[in-house]
């Protein structure tokens, strides 16, 4: 048998460079260990979620249930012209097919968006223009919900006068207490939108706050809150021109009751594009987003996830 000389290779793992001599009779190790060397890498850049399957270049808007097998998104196909929300199931592994959920419309009879599971995997708050009990002239967004069931989803059941009003509500978070954090747009349009909350007290959802500065500014857009189940930090986005983008991810913490000044999430979650919707998984510990691009015709939206540590951006 033909002796072969051996090689080094190079790779870092965790950021220490280790060389090890591999023999070439041992083809299949020097392939695995260059797999985890790239697998490695490729976790410091936002991976495009089930390209193809989930990501088809019209979607936005993702929510994965606390037990990560259950998924819903909008679609999109690049407009506002349509908008629904879907869902897959993971079953062995594995993103099922997606479908239209079940709460959603067949028909594009009025507009689904931003769905969000609660913290307990229980219920799942969207907004949607569908007519309103005793509010048959209102056509902005209005914050919906839907609870899971033993066979799916429960009939969708509007949250009240208190908390929506005659102008849009959307991209509705909600704390373990049941505080729910939203976008509202500003009557005088100054600032074009804020973050509000409203808080559960008693049973009952109190008639909404501004959270005021530093996230909410005078003459930007803050949009697209999701609130940490505990309320200890806010992921959101704002059209600061500062960012990397039009509209940039960024993170604020709750300490004492007052939100620190916000902090940009930074390349590569931010970019040149648009990212939006962020969606923080605590048990994959994953920040999952939409991303834009308004280069062609249409936009192309997509959903992304990277590895998330809320706590490296607290001072």
């Amino acid at each position: 048998m033909t002796n072969h000389p051996d090689f080094t290779v190079l790779f870092q793992l965790n950021g220490f460079i280790s060389h090890r001599k591999i023999s070439c009779m041992k083809p299949i190790l020097v392939i695995l260990l260059l797999s985890l060397h790239l697998f490695l890498f490729a976790q410091k850049e936002p991976i495009k979620f089930e390209p193809g399957k989930i990501s088809n270049g019209g979607v936005f808007g993702l929510t994965i249930s606390p037990d990560g097998n259950t998924a819903l998104w909008v679609e999109s196909k690049g407009g506002r012209d349509t908008l629904v929300i879907k869902e897959s199931h993971k079953i062995n592994g594995v993103w099922q097919q997606p479908m239209i959920a079940s709460f959603s419309t067949t028909t594009a009879a009025w507009k689904d968006v931003d769905p969000i599971f609660s913290p307990d995997g229980e219920q799942v708050l969207f907004q949607s223009t569908r007519t309103v009990p005793d509010k048959p002239n209102r056509t902005g967004f209005d914050i919906w919900a839907v609870n899971r069931t033993a066979t799916g989803w429960s009939a969708p059941y509007h949250l009240g006068n208190t908390i929506n009003t005659d102008i849009s509500e959307s991209f509705a978070s909600i704390t373990t207490a049941g505080h729910i954090y939203f976008m509202k747009e500003n009557q005088n349009k100054k600032g074009n939108s804020d973050i509000y909350v409203s808080r559960w007290v008693n049973g009952a959802y109190q008639t909404s706050e501004n959270i005021g500065m530093p996230v909410n500014t005078i003459d930007h857009r803050e949009s697209n809150p999701f609130i940490a189940a505990d309320e200890s930090f806010l992921l959101y986005f704002s059209s600061d021109p500062k960012g990397l983008g039009e509209v940039d991810l960024y993170i604020s913490f709750n300490t004492h009751g007052k939100w620190t000044t916000p902090k940009n999430l930074g390349s590569p979650i931010n970019s040149s594009m648009v990212e939006f919707c962020p969606f923080y998984h605590a048990k994959e510990k994953r920040l999952y987003f939409a991303r834009q691009d308004r280069s062609g015709t249409r936009m192309k939206e997509d959903l992304y996830y990277i590895e998330f540590d809320p706590e490296k951006f607290r001072d």
